[in-house]
């Protein structure tokens, strides 16, 4: 990947709708090139997906929690389970697995705390847990879904 790549991935992630000529002519390049560019990431992979970002609080999601689970097994199996189960509940956003005290780190938007507690009864229901912990984000001071490109 080289600085017309980075640039151009830099625009798509500030405006993924912004036409080829207008990032064709930020770039430096013509619109055909760019547009094989934009084709050749998306094939390779480094692009995923072109969304809409969403605001949540304008979307009537007004709370954010972000929950820790200690699993109660730690195989296969139950790693099969619990990921198909939290797959299914749509207000989980995010499933990451953690190093340290903590096995998995999810984050899950909803409307408010009474959304949450049926989230968290429909979570509980599924698998097995030795821990499962919720803390609830008062204020979000940073949410980007822009990478940093300097390390591409």
């Amino acid at each position: 990947m080289d600085h017309i790549d980075k640039a151009i991935l830099a625009q798509l992630q500030r405006d993924a709708s912004a036409p080829v000529s207008e990032i064709s002519e930020s770039v430096g390049l013509s619109p055909t090139p760019c547009w094989r560019r934009i084709k050749k990431l998306e094939e390779d992979g480094v692009i995923a997906a072109r969304v809409a970002v969403v605001d949540p609080e304008a979307a009537g999601l007004r709370l954010t929690a972000f929950v820790a689970v200690k699993a109660a097994r730690h195989d296969d199996q139950w790693l099969a389970k619990f990921s198909a189960h939290v797959r299914a509940i749509p207000e989980i956003v995010e499933l990451h697995r953690m190093s340290g005290d903590v096995d998995y780190l999810m984050k899950v938007v909803c409307p408010d705390m009474a959304s949450f507690d049926r989230i968290y009864k429909r979570l509980i229901s599924g698998a097995e847990f030795a821990d499962v912990s919720s803390t609830f984000s008062m204020e979000t001071l940073k949410a980007t879904t822009e990478l940093p490109l300097d390390y591409a």
